[in-house]
């Protein structure tokens, strides 16, 4: 009798101490588990939104007026199939779009911002909603009422009117040298958008009549 009761006692013995030894071990890895979880989570990078404009790496800085506004040549448009044009007034930035994807940036200057009587709110010359291009473009125009001009423009409002143009000209054809130093940096214009020398020319070039605008402010 007294030998199975020293062998229980033995027994009992050995679970406990199997007990405190299993223990630990298990509180142990548990820790080293949700440690790793940290790492890991705290290396997740959040996926950027889609509804903002990519940034090209390749933008030309510091910017030029007279070169294209990306060191990368102009997109073929023969392999785009969703062509459609975004201007971002505050961010000065014009977009060429395939569908989704941005394509192109170029740096702009569009109407500058005065006070709405109405609303007492900043408000750009440019208007803003969706637009199309329009047939009228051309070399060169100067407009003898606010007497200054530019090259290589193409109509996107009003006939005319309202133009995607180069910075602009004097009435000698000069360009005026501090009002393109806005370019890519603030708005300047009476209401259209200014672009580089290069890429004004190669709107008016390639372009295409029915393009959609979209001017966002």
């Amino acid at each position: 009798m007294r030998g199975r009761t020293k062998n229980l006692i033995y027994i009992i013995f050995c679970l406990v101490m199997i007990v405190l030894m299993i223990v630990p071990a298990v509180h142990h890895h548990r820790e080293q588990r949700l440690a790793a979880d940290k790492v890991t989570s705290s290396k997740i990078t959040p996926k950027k939104s889609h509804h903002k404009e990519a940034v090209s790496n390749h933008m030309r800085t510091p910017i030029d007026w007279r070169k294209s506004s990306e060191t990368v040549p102009y997109p073929d448009l023969s392999k785009v199939k969703r062509l459609w044009v975004k201007v971002v007034i505050p961010k000065n930035r014009v977009y060429l779009y395939d569908g989704n994807k941005v394509i192109y940036t170029m740096y702009c200057s569009a109407g500058v911002y005065k006070t709405d009587p109405k609303t007492g709110k900043k408000k750009s010359a440019t208007p803003t909603g969706t637009f199309h291009v329009q047939e009228e473009r051309g070399d060169h125009f100067f407009n003898s009422q606010v007497k200054v001009g530019a090259n290589y423009y193409v109509s996107w409002h009003d006939h005319g009117q309202y133009l995607f143009h180069s910075v602009p000209t004097d009435a000698n054809g000069h360009y005026i040298k501090e009002e393109a130093a806005k370019l890519g940096k603030f708005t300047g214009s009476h209401g259209c958008v200014r672009l580089s020398v290069a890429d004004a020319k190669w709107m008016e070039h390639n372009l295409p009549t029915g393009t959609k605008v979209v001017i966002q402010d």
